[in-house]
């Protein structure tokens, strides 16, 4: 049995379910009725058939409707990660820093080929990070205050699962000054990421190893799997970019947020339309359920 949850950024109608229930049945699959999870906002289609033809069908569905097609069991994550820079924040830090150091249009030229993956993640680190060499440490406290934004719907989201029992990790290739705080704010279990190398208060420019990368996220995902006694079904993972790629293919159910086209090809699932609180409707939680604050 799947379930496959519809999640309006604005308001969902009775003919937007019929019209995904069409979909899915011209896609082989049973329909075995639907129920609201919030009125006019999330609803639930149980239906049986092929998993991936009916992810595919969905995405006909019109603009404004996330959707979310999975296997009903475990449905309910007990393990969350998820990348930090433009996922759980609103920003790339990197590329903010940079703008501190007049650099920001070729920083952020250079992450947006890494988060696209056309360049090597490390090697695209490294050369945006060689450019604030000399900068004072204290600037990344003021872009911090100055810059970052949680992402609507962060600290819902992880609240909201920690209370119902799930283990929560913060996993970046962005750096610790920055997600320390971030997973602070937001109420993460762990956190993960890069560690600028500081000498006499100021920024060398270099990054200290091993750098967190994408096999240092797949891997973060798998022992935590492995250290809660979990299946592979009971994880839910996120990110933006290519950097994302491979612990969002492990996951059991891996989502793109806003995510660059390799990521988008390669997820479970799409948050397009609505904030990170798509993922509780997701696992069936209404908002009367939710830790908002």
């Amino acid at each position: 049995m799947f379930i496959a949850t519809l999640i309006a950024a604005d308001r969902l109608s009775a003919g937007d379910i019929s019209l995904a229930s069409d979909l899915l049945a011209d896609a082989g699959g049973d329909i075995l009725g639907h129920e609201w999870i919030e009125p006019d906002k999330a609803a639930d289609i149980r239906f049986s058939g092929d998993l991936v033809s009916a992810r595919r069908a969905l995405a006909a569905l019109g603009a404004g409707i996330d959707h979310v097609a999975q296997p009903e069991a475990a449905r309910a994550k007990k393990l969350f990660v998820a990348d930090m820079d433009s996922t759980m924040i609103t920003v790339e830090c990197l590329d903010e820093l940079a703008d501190y150091a007049g650099f920001k249009p070729q920083v952020a030229a250079i992450t947006e080929r890494a988060m696209r993956g056309e360049l090597d993640f490390v090697e695209a680190l490294d050369e945006r990070v060689s450019l604030l060499a000399d900068m004072d440490a204290g600037v990344v406290t003021r872009c911090h205050d100055e810059r970052v934004a949680l992402s609507p719907g962060a600290v819902t989201l992880v609240r909201t699962m920690k209370a119902r029992g799930a283990h929560t990790v913060l996993v970046s290739g962005g750096f610790t000054l920055f997600a320390d705080r971030v997973a602070a704010e937001i109420g993460f279990d762990r956190v993960v990421a890069n560690t600028l190398d500081i000498a006499a208060g100021r920024l060398t420019g270099r990054v200290a190893r091993p750098v967190v990368d994408s096999a240092t996220k797949q891997r973060v995902l798998q022992e935590e799997t492995e250290r809660l006694g979990l299946a592979a079904s009971e994880t839910l993972a996120i990110g933006d970019g290519a950097n994302d790629l491979a612990m969002v293919e492990q996951a059991g159910l891996g989502v793109a947020y806003r995510g660059k086209p390799t990521l988008r090809d390669a997820a479970d699932a799409r948050i397009d339309h609505g904030d990170l609180t798509a993922l509780l409707y997701a696992q069936g939680y209404p908002r009367k359920g939710w830790v908002e604050s």
